[in-house]
């Protein structure tokens, strides 16, 4: 059976190696491409844990955003339901307060020619403000938090969203609006997606 474009460029992609030198490990390209898929995840890039098992939100920030989503790991894993791509596929080292920032050449370098091969996407969680500055553009808030406030502009297309870390304790609970009021809007609309 031939190979589809998909699995085509998902191959190309694992072996890619455009900015091995800037990073800590070798490169471990993590991405869950799907043309089935009607719900598509936009994070930061892989953490450790990430990187070391090979499986996309295989971490504490994973399970959070499976509470959120109202979905246990079969179904967030369920390359027809679910597809993830984040803004780095490969993990880009430790910074001073947490991760470094995704690697910049790899959203411009291999999102585009993802997303002609997702055609199914109708919802697309863009999780974190690099996710949202992609992504969103000049439509965009001033921070992440008028962002993800103003969810609804972006509406039916993109849910812009928090990082679900636990680093983020304190921002879910100075705005504990995010939980109470866009977290049952995203489990409605992802199983209406999902069924």
């Amino acid at each position: 059976m031939p190979r589809s474009k998909l699995q085509v460029l998902t191959e190309e992609i694992r072996a890619c190696h455009q900015c091995s030198q800037q990073l800590p490990f070798a490169p471990n390209p993590i991405v869950r491409p799907s043309a089935k898929a009607r719900i598509l995840i936009t994070g930061q890039a892989p953490g450790t844990k990430v990187h070391e098992t090979s499986i996309s939100w295989n971490d504490v920030s994973g399970n959070k955003l499976r509470e959120w989503m109202g979905v246990d790991r079969d179904v967030f894993y369920d390359n027809n339901k679910v597809a993830i791509m984040p803004m780095g596929f490969c993990y880009p080292g430790k910074g001073k307060s947490g991760d470094l920032p995704p690697r910049p050449e790899c959203a411009p370098m291999w999102h585009p020619k993802l997303l002609k091969l997702m055609p199914q996407i109708e919802l697309t969680l863009l999780i974190g403000m690099y996710a949202q500055k992609f992504y969103l553009k000049t439509e965009k808030k001033k921070n992440l938090t008028e962002t993800v406030r103003a969810w609804e502009q972006y509406s039916p297309r993109y849910l812009p969203m928090p990082h679900p870390s636990p680093r983020n304790k304190l921002w879910l609970k100075r705005n504990a609006w995010f939980e109470l009021e866009v977290v049952p809007v995203l489990r409605k609309r992802i199983q209406k997606l999902i069924s």
